[in-house]
């Protein structure tokens, strides 16, 4: 071709493509029934079934829409293109259908054309009218609308994308996709990151070391992504410098493993993500972050090219959540086979790429929350703003069962259901067919109630019960919802029995998170145990804490495989767990959606001596103090810091199990305070002092140490009284178990016999006669037993410190002891040197030579030990010269 004709067929060219473009604008504006533009393109909302698409004017010129790039999973026989106001459930259901075709099968990447024949309405939504379920929508632009409001709608819409589109998407697994726009202008990428996995796992994406001689997950820069406990999303920069799980370094050890880049605050490490949306939809994960292409840490960050193929890893696998030992969330062993759960390949951000064909499908998708009626514990009713809209699909306000929102609840038949309600007035609670709610009737729709209805309502202060029985006639499934206002309950699961009829009793233990059941024999215990949420592992433990503590660990390991197995802990860290070969028989486990249940069968008392699992008895007269934890994995070998629980109970409960109920624990350290230190005045102060008054202050003229004596043996013993019935009282029982209450009880009973003992003390002889035989016995015996009563005392002292030590753990009862022990030495050095004193003085004053034995030697029979003041005053109407009386001894 001849050179000179190029510029001809440029012009020619160009006449076309303008040509082209007039008779698409010209054909727009022959369809009277919208003033779109030609150029008008808006995303999809995804709220269920995977939805994506991109909506369009049919560029043909006839009055259609043209939906291309449309993701759906299938939907119900009755969902359909649907045309509306907007997005309010009652705008929604005052709408009409948009288009006849049905949407009950699956769309992969399909182009659709939807002609309409009416102004086009302000909402474009997929809508399932049976259900009253809002798939997804477009907001349009309004017809009657101006060309400039038209624009400016049309610049919106294209300025604010749906999050979960993208330009480009790579298939990396079947169940794992990598999506990525580029922004060439702001030097950027947004990366969205989406797999069909439970909201335990991570997702993780990132750049191999381009220094590498071959890529490897080693010096890589990943983006770990995934959903906290609550459902919020996240996505943190972590750099993997060993193929381990990160170490967060102890003693000046560095931090090493598969750490998150702001743990390396010395290095000046730091997350170099931005999050920009995150959800749940139908059991797929999805994450959209953004982040620089060169973030300009070179240590820690690559550098990304936006026209280099560059090696990229990836994995996905369980998540460690948070805890004290680590305050990050921490990606576990991805496992697995390659190219299933992790893989290297190459990414050119500037390429082109769609291999995503279809929406993920997840096996399981009910994301919910599920909770299991057991018929024993009711089920609190509460209501409160919803946070997971549209699963369940209100989005202002939704019911709340024992603090979820909006469960699955499974219940079984011939089980009652207890609910109490405590929503308000305005929600009156009903079980029925209808999955909407709300008075089926307004809707002029017929409806089955099985239980509740207009007075089933109540708030905390005055909750109202309701108890529903589902039957063999009910159902496998139903719905509780609200009676006056729609879609703010969730689906009930009606089953055939479970747990709840395998054993007698069953408890919610603390924060109502596990389910303990039991039945009784005469000699054994079958014990099953339920979390509530999802987890690797959970664990039971019988004692007041993990520490000191018999534990009971269901897990299912990689191989599928349940296991229970029997745990001594002693310490809070890895090496103070040691596995106990305890008889279990009857032993089974499971998960199911994450839920972790297992059971067992084990001896009240063990059949076996010498061991440390050999003192694991249950008394089922004794109230059984029960914890738990859960986390994310356990291992039945080697145990490591990475087996520490997630979340656990907060306090124990105590389980009667004979009375098949349960009651929390109290935290009894301030009773038991006031109860030690009423102990220390009696048996440390006053009763004491009254023995060192009666053998020390003889010296004295007239009667003065006897009073003394009196009134403080008299206000010890009514002290020790009372601080033995506050804490009985505040114990609600009286229980001779422990060493500290044995000794206990044998100091009162000791002190209480003194004031017994001198009631019926013997007259004292004339003045030189011999002391008769019971009045010498009788001196032996006041002075032992009250001696003894102090020993012993002082020993519930120092046995109440210990018991107090073991039992809350606490750091403060050693320092207490040690000044116990300082304080009885005090006394005791103080006793010595009266005793030395008193010696020294009688020997000084033997002028008259006599035996002194046990007596009181200025003693005054004819005062009353019960009534001292009465006998004080008599004693003074008496001359006041002092008459000394020698006591001769048992033996000369």
């Amino acid at each position: 071709m001849a050179p000179a004709a190029l510029p001809l067929l440029a012009r020619l060219a160009l006449a076309v493509a303008v040509l082209a473009l007039a008779a698409a604008a010209s054909a727009a504006a022959k369809c009277r029934h919208t003033n779109l533009t030609a150029g008008f393109s808006a995303d999809l909302t995804m709220l269920q079934h995977q939805l994506r698409g991109t909506v369009r004017l049919d560029p043909s010129g006839a009055c259609a829409l043209q939906l291309t790039r449309f993701d759906l999973l299938a939907a119900s026989p009755s969902a359909r293109f649907w045309a509306a106001a907007g997005a309010s459930l009652a705008d929604l259901a005052a709408g009409r259908p948009f288009s006849p075709l049905p949407l009950n099968s699956t769309f992969r990447n399909a182009t659709l054309s939807l002609p309409f024949s009416a102004p086009l309405p302000p909402l474009l939504a997929l809508f399932d009218p049976d259900a009253s379920s809002d798939l997804g929508h477009v907001f349009l632009p309004a017809s009657n609308s101006s060309t400039n409001s038209t624009t400016n709608t049309t610049a919106t819409a294209l300025a604010f994308p749906a999050p979960t589109m993208f330009d480009n998407c790579l298939q990396l697994t079947d169940a794992y996709r990598l999506r990525w726009t580029l922004n060439a202008t702001s030097s950027s990428v947004e990366i969205g990151l989406e797999a069909a996995v439970g909201s335990e796992y991570y997702m993780a994406f990132g750049w191999a070391d381009p220094k590498a001689n071959s890529p490897a997950m080693v010096r890589s820069d990943v983006v770990v992504a995934g959903f906290t406990e609550e459902g919020m999303p996240f996505a943190e920069d972590y750099y993997i410098s060993d193929y381990s799980e990160c170490s967060m370094g102890k003693d000046d050890s560095p931090v090493s493993g598969v750490c998150p880049d702001s743990a390396y605050d010395g290095a000046g490490g730091s997350n170099d993500s931005t999050l920009v949306y995150g959800h749940r939809r139908d059991g797929v994960s999805f994450v959209r972050y953004q982040r620089k292409l060169d973030s300009g840490d070179a240590k820690y960050d690559v550098p990304v090219g936006a026209a280099e193929e560059m090696a990229v890893v990836w994995a996905i696998g369980k998540l460690r959540p948070p805890d004290t030992l680590r305050p990050h969330y921490l990606p576990q062993n991805h496992g697995g086979p390659r190219d299933g759960t992790f893989g290297l390949t190459r990414v050119n951000l500037s390429e082109a790429v769609d291999s995503c064909l279809g929406p993920l499908d997840a096996d399981n998708k009910q994301d919910q929350d599920r909770i299991i009626a057991d018929g024993k514990t009711p089920l609190v009713v509460t209501s409160a703003a919803a946070l997971r809209y549209p699963n369940p699909p209100n989005p202002d306000k939704v019911i709340y069962i024992n603090k979820k929102e909006a469960p699955l609840l499974k219940v079984e038949r011939g089980v009652p259901v207890h609910f109490s309600m405590q929503a308000g007035h305005d929600v009156a609670l009903y079980v029925t067919s209808d999955p909407i709610g709300g008075n089926a009737t307004l809707r002029n729709k017929t409806e089955v109630i099985y239980a509740g209805g207009p007075g089933s309502h109540g708030v905390p202060a005055t909750p109202m019960d309701l108890v529903w029985l589902p039957d063999r006639n009910t159902p496998d499934l139903v719905y509780y919802q609200s009676l006056y206002e729609a879609k703010m309950g969730w689906k009930v699961q009606v089953v055939d029995g479970g747990l709840s009829d395998m054993y007698n009793s069953s408890v919610l233990l603390d924060d109502q998170q596990v389910t303990l059941f039991w039945t009784l024999s005469a000699d054994s215990i079958s014990i099953a145990a339920r979390g509530e949420k999802k987890s690797g592992y959970l664990a039971v433990g019988f004692g007041s804490g993990m520490v000191n503590t018999y534990a009971y660990v269901g897990w299912v390991g990689n191989d599928g495989v349940g296991r229970v197995k029997t745990y001594w802990i002693d310490g809070k860290s890895a090496t103070g767990i040691h596995e106990t070969p305890e008889n279990l028989t009857y032993v089974r486990c499971k998960s199911e959606d994450g839920i972790i249940t297992f059971e067992f069968t084990r001896p009240l008392k063990p059949l076996c001596t010498g061991r440390v699992e050999c003192k694991n008895i249950i008394d089922p007269t004794t109230p059984l103090k029960v914890v738990w934890a859960m986390g994310a994995s356990w291992s039945g070998d080697d145990l490591t810091d990475s087996n520490m629980h997630s979340v656990t109970s907060s306090r124990p409960i105590r389980v009667l199990l004979l009375r098949g109920s349960a009651e929390a624990e109290q935290d009894l350290r301030p009773v038991l305070a006031v109860h030690g230190f009423m102990m220390f005045v009696a048996w440390g102060i006053l009763l004491p002092g009254g023995i060192l008054s009666a053998r020390y202050l003889k010296s004295l003229k007239g009667d003065g140490w006897y009073q003394i004596h009196v009134y403080l043996q008299y206000s010890g013993i009514a002290i020790m009284f009372l601080g033995v019935l506050f804490a009985a009282a505040e114990l609600r029982g009286f229980y001779v178990s422990s060493v500290h209450v044995k000794f206990g009880v044998a100091a009162l009973l000791l002190a209480g016999f003194q004031p017994l003992n001198a009631y019926f003390r013997p007259k004292r002889p004339a003045n030189g006669e011999v002391p008769p035989r019971n009045r010498v016995l009788w001196e032996y015996l006041h002075v032992i037993t009250g001696r003894s009563a102090i020993i012993v005392g002082v020993v519930a002292l120092f046995t109440g410190m210990k018991h107090l030590g073991h039992r809350y753990d606490s750091e403060n009862a050693e320092g207490l002891t040690w000044a116990l022990m300082l304080w009885v030495l005090s006394v005791i050095v103080v006793a010595l040197s009266l005793e030395y004193k008193e010696v020294k003085r009688r020997g000084s004053d033997r002028s008259v030579k006599g035996h002194w034995v046990l007596g009181n030697t200025e003693e005054d029979d004819t005062v009353d030990l019960l009534h001292p003041d009465s006998s004080a005053r008599s004693s003074e109407s008496r001359p006041s010269g002092v008459m000394e009386v020698q006591l001769e001894p048992l033996t000369r």
